[in-house]
């Protein structure tokens, strides 16, 4: 710690911490006025220096991890991550001459200035505390393309002084803030994870919802366990994580599910083979729709769209999209590992959907459980030649002029990836966990949704004959060890 300011602040949050307290008021501590991140980042750094070294180990700074999750790559020391991987999204941030799509993707690192591929990500004061910590000022990162140390964003509603000193424990706004917006805006990308999960009500999430609604009004972190600033979490859209998040964190032992339910003992006999999101999260997108497709190869027409669920369904640099509210999960077995299609992997079939990411499980995988996903379709350009999915400009060039070739050629500058010239469309798919919006026991799924003639599941696209409840199979089995235990 350096100065008086430092030792005082470090006293009041030893005490705060012995207290039991969630967090320290540093309006006394920290003083501007701050004309940029930076500046505020350096007076952090005088008392949370440790902590500023601990968050650059994170993958939420190095966008990088090995690829424990990725079957096949288990033992891999390569490091992959959204600095080096591709996706049905706005796909990568490779694109252009030194990566120049880093200015616009760069929104959501928690760092500032990485507005190329070059960046060091040793120097503590480029670390962004006050987009996990402000609670006050208007603190945003939001303009595309822009930090907050940078001369073309708005400042006049952000009070950067207001913000450094209201820093505390995140707030469900502060990891909203990326992860709301993934995939290029609101609700776009993930399942049922999106800006109304700020305040939502219980029948939208019983952890998250408001107290006046009935709910608990858990932080992020309440079940992302954080550890020196590691966040526990498994995204199956990525190649790496540190720790897992699990139902069993807070419902188990004397906390176990079902104990009161009139048919506990039944429906225990589940937990075997079907996941806990599966039956407690019927559906997705319930505050406001989500992205279900991306078609890139529309960039450029001229197409009269019309609207679902208040969201454009075309936009002439970005292409169509198809959109859904209240979605019902499509199920698949998952053993925790992923099937992913990775850079430079070649397309064995062009006339089938690219996988770009799956769960690996089957009915014979004893590790394996069904889980929900929201299936995500659209399409994006391969090389016609070397059978790989392109790495394109789209920032500053597709979305701009909708020159396919130029975008591809410029792509290829940022990726390293040859481009012979030559493209074409291929289908992409790609399964995303539904693991928000978790809904009240009285809304969870029902006996007679997927067995007695329900239809919830495809019993026979899980390896089933068909209804176990009639015919057996794995949860049969797994039933009668249960019942004799």
């Amino acid at each position: 710690m350096k100065g008086i300011l430092g030792i005082l602040a470090g006293i009041a949050m030893l005490a705060a911490a012995a207290q039991g307290m969630a967090a320290v008021d540093h309006s006394e501590f920290v003083k501007g006025p701050f004309k940029s991140g930076t500046e505020v980042t350096k007076v952090c750094l005088e008392c949370h220096e440790q902590q500023a070294a601990d968050f650059m180990k994170t993958t939420h700074w190095t966008w990088a991890g090995t690829p424990n999750m990725v079957k096949g790559m288990e033992k891999s020391t390569k490091k992959y991550g959204k600095s080096n991987m591709i996706n049905s999204f706005c796909t990568s941030i490779q694109g252009g001459k030194e990566g120049v799509v880093h200015e616009s993707c760069g929104k959501c690192h928690a760092g500032y200035g990485w507005t190329r591929t070059n960046f060091d990500f040793t120097d503590k004061t480029k670390v962004d505390c006050l987009i996990c910590h402000a609670q006050k000022g208007n603190y945003t990162r939001a303009a595309v393309g822009c930090d907050v140390d940078s001369k073309s964003i708005d400042k006049k509603s952000m009070d950067l002084n207001v913000a450094a000193q209201s820093v505390g424990l995140p707030g469900r706004k502060n990891c909203g803030s990326c992860h709301f917006y993934g995939g290029g805006g609101d609700a776009v990308k993930n399942a049922g994870l999106d800006s109304t999960l700020e305040k939502p009500k219980k029948s939208q999430d019983v952890h998250m919802g408001t107290k006046e609604s009935g709910g608990q009004d858990m932080a992020c972190q309440a079940c992302h366990v954080t550890k020196q600033h590691k966040i526990g979490g498994a995204s199956s859209m990525m190649a790496h994580y540190d720790t897992r998040v699990n139902c069993e964190q807070c419902h188990s032992g004397a906390k176990a599910p079902h104990k009161k339910a009139k048919n506990g003992a039944i429906i225990n006999k589940h937990l075997a083979t079907v996941a806990c999101q599966t039956c407690h999260i019927p559906f997705f997108a319930k505050g406001q729709a989500t992205k279900m497709a991306w078609h890139w190869s529309d960039v450029g027409k001229n197409i009269t769209a019309e609207e679902q669920f208040d969201k454009e369904t075309f936009a002439k640099h970005k292409g169509t999209f198809i959109w859904g509210m209240n979605v019902k999960p499509v199920y698949a077995w998952s053993n925790g590992l992923v099937e992913r299609y990775m850079v430079g992997d070649k397309v064995k079939d062009p006339k089938k959907p690219v996988m770009m990411m799956r769960p690996v499980g089957d009915i014979k995988d004893q590790k394996a459980k069904i889980y929900p996903y929201k299936l995500y379709k659209g399409d994006q350009p391969m090389d016609s030649k070397y059978k790989n999915l392109i790495i394109f400009q789209q920032y500053k060039s597709l979305w701009v002029d909708y020159n396919w070739d130029k975008a591809c050629r410029l792509g290829a500058e940022g990726s390293g990836l040859p481009y012979s010239g030559k493209y074409q469309f291929v289908n992409t798919e790609a399964y995303i966990a539904a693991q928000h919006e978790v809904a009240p026991k009285e809304e969870a799924l029902q006996c007679g949704e997927c067995h007695m003639g329900g239809n919830r599941l495809d019993w026979k696209a899980l390896g089933y004959k068909a209804d176990p409840m009639q015919t057996g199979g794995r949860l049969a089995k797994a039933a009668k060890k249960v019942a004799k235990k």
